[in-house]
């Protein structure tokens, strides 16, 4: 992955996310894709991370995917190597969405919008709360972009 891809890559999840994925498959099939890798995969396996990992008011899921995405570039996939290239990349990339939207957690992201009751669902829908997550996927996955081309950055 260049530097030149990133805005892609951020294109492309915010263009998914759009269509109709949530927020952590959105983030983690942009950069499956750039990457040259099948996004239906990780896809499915990101769909219980988005909504704040399965409306439990948890962590954002554009966060996630975007963990899993590099995770996928970096992770290990024997027991001998180690897992520091993945963990300091989700490190990075933990700070960074923090400092950009001062918390991590989906709900605090949404203004205490609480996504696993119907009422806070409907309150989703009529402040229009989606149009922040558009913003959360296109931003995670443009921060684990930057960190998959300059890791050491």
């Amino acid at each position: 992955m260049n530097r030149r891809s990133i805005p892609d890559i951020r294109k492309s999840a915010e263009d998914s996310f759009a269509a109709g994925l949530f927020c952590a498959e959105s983030v983690v099939s942009a950069i499956a894709r750039a990457q040259g890798a099948d996004p239906a995969p990780l896809q499915k396996a990101a769909t219980a991370f988005c909504s704040g990992v399965a409306r439990t008011s948890s962590t954002c899921g554009a966060l996630t995917g975007a963990i899993m995405g590099v995770s996928f570039v970096f992770g290990r996939s024997d027991p001998g190597e180690s897992v520091q290239p993945a963990y300091s990349a989700a490190q990075r990339l933990i700070r960074e969405f923090e400092r950009e939207f001062g918390s991590t957690n989906c709900q605090a992201l949404l203004g205490g919008c609480d996504l696993d009751t119907p009422e806070g669902q409907a309150w989703f829908k009529e402040q229009r709360l989606g149009q922040r997550c558009h913003r959360f996927t296109g931003a995670a996955a443009e921060m684990a972009a930057r960190i998959i081309a300059d890791p050491d950055g």
